[in-house]
C-alpha cells in the first residue's frame, strides 16, 4: 500500500480552496437570536495557513463549523451567505453530498481529542472506518493505511498503537490520532479548531510543527483557529482577528505582529506574556467582557472596552477598510489578499513594532 499521496505545489498552483462571502450564522435562543457569525468574508488558498484568532466567545468555532456545513438553517438556526469549497457551494449541498465532503474534501481537528474519539473503539477502528467510508478498500488495506497514517503524524510503534484505546494514549498522542483521521482521505482543507488547547507547551509546539510540516508536504490549506496570537506566530501566512462575530482586522501575519491597527489586536498582543518581561510583572488583561451577541452594542462592538474609543465609535459601525499596507512600516504590499484591513474608525497607523519572542514558536 502506498503512502499518503503528496501534492507538489507550484507557485501558480496556489488556487483558492475556500471562499467565504458575507456569512451569517444566527442561533435562535429563548433570550433572542444570537448573531454568532455576523457578516464574515475570507479566502484561503492551497498550501496556506490562515490564522483565525480571538477571545473565547468571539464566534471562531461557530464559523469553522458553518464553513464545514455542520451548522445549517433549520428550526433553531439560520445560516446565510456563501461558502464555496473548490467552487462548490457548501450550503447548497444535500446531506449525502456533505457526508462525502467531510473527510475527503474538508478535514476537522477538534480541540478536545478525548471527546473527539470514541472511548470504546480501538485507534485502528477510528481510522479504518474513516477510510472505508470514503474509499473502496478491504479491511486489510484499510489497516495498512491506518498504520501508515499513524507513522505520518509521528506516533511511534504504530502497529501496536492501532490496537490501543484512546485512554491508553497521552493527550498529545490522541491529538495526533485526530490529525491522522482528518488527513486519512487526503483532504484539500483542514480546519484545526484550537488543536493545542488541552496540551502542555512542549507538546503544543510538536503539534504545531506537525501541522506545518504536513501543510508543506501535502499542500494542505489550513484554517488554524486559536484564542492565542502567540500560537499562530510564525505558523500562519495571514491572520484574521475576530471579535463579536466579526472580522476586525486581517493582514499578512508579519504586518499584524509588527503594527497592529485595531485596538483589540493590540490588546491581544499586549496580553501575551513575554520572556523579556521583568520577573513578577503584572500580566496585562483586556478590561470588560466580550459583547452579548443577543444584544450587541451599537457602533463598534469593541468600543465599551476600548481605551481609545471616541463618540463616533459608539454610534457608527466600522467596516473593514484597506489601510494601504505598502505605505506602512513593515508592510508587505504583496497583493489583495495580504492587504492590511481593519474595521476601526480610528486605526492605529503608527503602532510600534512588536518583538518576535511571543508564544509557541
Amino acid at each position: 500500500m502506498s503512502a499518503v499521496p503528496m501534492r507538489t505545489l507550484q507557485a501558480e498552483d496556489r488556487a483558492t480552496v475556500l471562499q467565504v462571502d458575507d456569512l451569517h450564522t444566527v442561533i435562535r435562543t429563548p433570550r433572542g437570536p444570537v448573531r454568532a457569525v455576523d457578516g464574515v468574508s475570507l479566502t484561503l488558498r492551497r498550501g496556506e495557513t490562515l490564522g483565525l484568532v480571538g477571545e473565547s466567545g468571539s464566534g471562531k468555532s461557530v464559523l469553522g463549523r458553518s464553513i464545514m456545513g455542520l451548522y445549517r438553517s433549520g428550526s433553531t438556526m439560520s445560516v446565510t451567505g456563501r461558502v464555496l469549497f473548490e467552487g462548490r457551494d457548501v450550503q447548497a449541498m444535500q446531506a449525502a453530498e456533505l457526508r462525502a465532503l467531510w473527510g475527503s474534501g474538508i478535514g476537522m481537528v477538534f480541540q478536545d481529542p478525548l471527546t473527539a474519539l470514541n472511548p470504546v473503539k480501538r485507534i485502528g477502528r477510528h481510522l479504518t472506518e474513516t477510510l472505508r467510508r470514503h474509499q473502496t478498500i478491504s479491511v486489510r488495506q484499510a489497516r495498512v493505511r491506518a498504520i501508515e497514517l499513524l507513522g505520518l503524524v509521528g506516533i511511534p510503534d504504530p502497529r501496536r498503537r492501532v490496537e490501543q484505546y484512546p485512554h491508553e494514549l497521552s493527550g498529545g498522542m490522541r491529538q495526533r490520532v485526530v490529525i491522522a483521521m482528518a488527513l486519512a482521505n487526503d483532504p484539500a482543507l483542514v480546519i484545526a479548531d484550537e488543536p493545542t488547547t488541552a496540551l502542555d507547551v512542549t507538546v503544543q509546539r510538536q503539534i504545531l510543527d506537525l501541522l506545518d510540516d504536513l501543510r508543506t508536504e501535502l499542500g494542505l490549506a489550513i484554517l488554524l483557529i486559536s484564542h492565542n496570537l502567540g500560537v499562530v506566530a510564525g505558523r500562519a501566512e495571514r491572520v484574521a482577528v475576530m471579535y463579536g462575530g466579526r472580522i476586525v482586522e486581517t493582514a499578512a501575519a508579519g504586518d499584524v505582529f509588527a503594527a497592529p491597527a485595531h485596538p483589540y489586536t493590540g490588546a491581544l498582543l499586549a496580553a501575551i506574556p513575554r520572556l523579556a518581561d521583568p520577573a513578577h510583572r503584572r500580566l496585562r488583561a483586556i478590561d470588560g467582557t466580550p459583547p452579548d451577541l443577543v444584544s450587541p452594542p451599537v457602533g463598534c462592538r469593541f468600543a465599551p472596552r476600548c481605551p481609545a474609543a471616541q463618540d463616533d465609535c459608539r454610534t457608527a459601525q466600522p467596516v473593514l477598510t484597506d489601510l494601504a499596507t505598502e505605505a506602512r512600516a513593515g508592510g508587505s504590499g504583496d497583493g489583495v489578499l495580504n492587504a492590511h484591513r481593519a474595521a476601526c474608525l480610528h486605526p492605529n497607523l503608527g503602532a510600534e513594532p512588536r518583538p518576535s519572542d511571543q508564544g509557541v514558536r
